[in-house]
């Protein structure tokens, strides 16, 4: 059984963490980052803390492990992840809507994939920390990570547009809650 809730504790946080590495393209191989795809952001414990302080990450738990997270991040953290400025950049270009939460990453544990939690953790996302906050979610996405394109295409989120930075695409998405 998998439950959903906010991360509160360091434990989950450092748990989140030991997900993320397993996650990071340097650790996957060629074939595993085109099936199963990968994240980008190797955070410190110190930034998860700073930023589930501001809106706690949503967290699946199964028998007390963290199997799969989704980091909530504002605008107040625009500057703090070198990767992520462009995105941020742009993102003030192009969104009018002033009450957005940027999701900064999510993962699942390889041996809980396609069991719903992506969908799962995005629902509770909505139903959970955007509720009386925020009206809509965005994230990018490496345009390389077609797992992670097609997961999100698939729960609703929408393209709101591609940009190129230091020879890297990225396509920034968009759901409303």
């Amino acid at each position: 059984m998998i439950t959903y809730l906010q991360a509160t504790s360091n434990k989950e946080l450092e748990q989140i963490i030991a997900l993320q590495k397993n996650n990071l393209p340097e650790n996957l191989s060629d074939k595993e980052k085109t099936e199963q795809g990968f994240v980008t952001v190797k955070h410190s414990l110190v930034m998860l803390k700073d930023m589930n302080n501001e809106c706690p990450h949503t967290i699946a738990i199964h028998n007390n492990k963290v199997v799969g997270y989704a980091l909530s991040m504002t605008k107040n953290f625009a500057s703090e992840i070198e990767v992520l400025k462009p995105m941020f950049i742009e993102i003030s270009k192009s969104v009018s809507e002033k009450k957005y939460i940027v999701m900064g990453q999510i993962c699942i544990d390889k041996k809980f994939r396609k069991k719903g939690i992506f969908k799962g953790l995005y629902q509770f996302m909505k139903t959970n920390v955007c509720k009386d906050h925020f009206n809509m979610i965005i994230t990018e996405i490496d345009v390389n990570n077609i797992r992670s394109l097609e997961a999100h295409k698939a729960v609703g989120f929408k393209k709101l547009q591609d940009y190129c930075v230091k020879e890297k695409n990225w396509r920034i998405v968009t759901l409303k809650t």
